[in-house]
């Protein structure tokens, strides 16, 4: 297995070594949360002889295999880096630091606090694999605004770091408690994008998962995944990179699950409009093989 590369040299996915490489830049907002960087313009004043005048912003990779496609940022950040990234996520102060830097987040920020539209039709394609109430476990799930049958379960349950309110109906359980429930579905939406250690986010559901228990995980579809299909060529046009430091490919989702044991059930892919833009989800569904 893989050790935890803080700037990676193997797949984040199937741990391959063949990695496309291109420089890219991370954004400023995320430069300051994790590293305390801000944006410098070099002058004159600088004294510096063989440097070129400009703005400066931290420079990083973006990564792609060559086997699974995985794209992906080098930066591997600590858990102490990901704690400074989302310290009260989308709190005022959080919010104003972003705005300070993307003034067109403030149109974002009410559509957070909506449940989204499109998870109908998630319940839908999951439903048919479920009994009419699922005992639910949602890891990463937030608040529970967002949680798969929030409105139809025997149990919901959240396991989230935020420590925020949850809906009505939903229950915090921490990880020690986990295997102690029976859950029909374990599910983990729009998370994996965000964390530095995908393979060893989902290892750690592993002990919530029974033989009938279903894994479901949703990531973003993104669109230069969508618009390049089976490119292998993704690194040189991905030249920024935000909260968002993983892109998936199908292919990279199947080869994760399947290093953990799992195997792929169905795979869902679906056009959404979450208020400020339109996307694409992949749901992938899997069990213990």
């Amino acid at each position: 297995m893989v050790s935890r590369e803080l700037i990676a040299r193997h797949c984040i996915c199937c741990a391959g070594e063949q990695l496309q490489r291109s420089p890219a830049v991370l954004m400023p907002f995320v430069a300051l949360r994790v590293f305390g960087h801000e944006p410098v313009e070099i002058t004159p004043e600088w004294g510096l002889r063989d440097l070129r005048q400009g703005m400066a912003y931290t420079l990083c990779n973006s990564l792609q295999c060559q086997e699974c496609g995985a794209l992906f940022l080098d930066y591997r950040f600590t858990d102490e880096q990901m704690a400074a990234l989302y310290h009260n996520y989308r709190d005022e102060l959080y919010n104003a630091q972003r705005i300070r830097f993307e003034p067109n987040y403030v149109n974002v920020i009410p559509h957070y606090h909506e449940r989204a539209a499109y998870l109908d039709e998630v319940e839908a394609w999951l439903a048919p694999h479920l009994p009419d109430a699922p005992a639910v476990l949602d890891w990463g799930g937030d608040s529970g605004i967002n949680s798969p049958f929030r409105e139809r379960n025997r149990l919901l349950h959240i396991h989230d770091i935020s420590g925020v309110e949850l809906v009505p109906g939903a229950e915090r359980i921490e990880p020690q408690f986990i295997g102690k429930h029976r859950y029909d579905l374990v599910c983990c939406s729009q998370v994996l994008e965000h964390v530095s250690f995908p393979y060893d986010q989902v290892q750690r559901m592993l002990p919530a998962l029974h033989p009938t228990s279903l894994l479901y995980l949703e990531v973003p579809h993104e669109a230069l995944i969508r618009e390049h299909p089976g490119s292998l060529e993704l690194a040189p046009l991905k030249r920024h990179w935000h909260e968002h430091v993983n892109f998936f490919t199908e292919a990279a989702m199947r080869r994760l699950l399947g290093r953990l044991g799992l195997q792929v059930v169905d795979v869902l892919r679906l056009p959404v409009d979450v208020g400020w833009t339109r996307g694409e989800v992949m749901g992938v569904l899997a069990r213990l093989a």
